[in-house]
């Protein structure tokens, strides 16, 4: 019997939120392929978001937003759907980081996007 595997969807991550044209908007992600519930970071210098990366300098050091949706910038920069402000609700189990964090950069990035109005639960 074949065994069948679902991947992450987008907005999968997400428990609640006030008002999705509120806390959505399209953004551009610098080149990089990223799945649903990626946690984000800001390029300070470009204002692109990458994933979050705790040894950065470069902005994305401070997580900021979640990605919706798939993003595939493999090409070069894509636009993409990210919650960056709440009042919204995510699954911190359905939270994707890239690289792999300690669990003090996770709470960090968490009481980070707390400060943007997204609640980690």
């Amino acid at each position: 019997m074949t065994t069948l595997v679902e991947g992450t969807q987008p907005g999968g991550f997400l428990v609640w939120e006030a008002f999705r044209d509120y806390t959505r908007e399209t953004i551009t992600v610098a080149a990089s392929t990223l799945e649903p519930g990626t946690v984000l970071g800001k390029i300070t210098a470009s204002g692109k978001y990458a994933a979050h990366d705790p040894a950065a300098v470069d902005g994305t050091e401070t997580a900021v937003a979640v990605l919706w949706g798939k993003a595939d910038a493999s090409g070069g920069d894509a636009p993409a759907v990210a919650i960056v402000r709440g009042p919204a609700i995510v699954n911190r189990h359905d939270l994707v980081f890239a690289g792999t964090p300690s669990e003090g950069e996770i709470a960090a990035a968490h009481a980070a996007l707390l400060a943007a109005g997204i609640l980690v639960r």
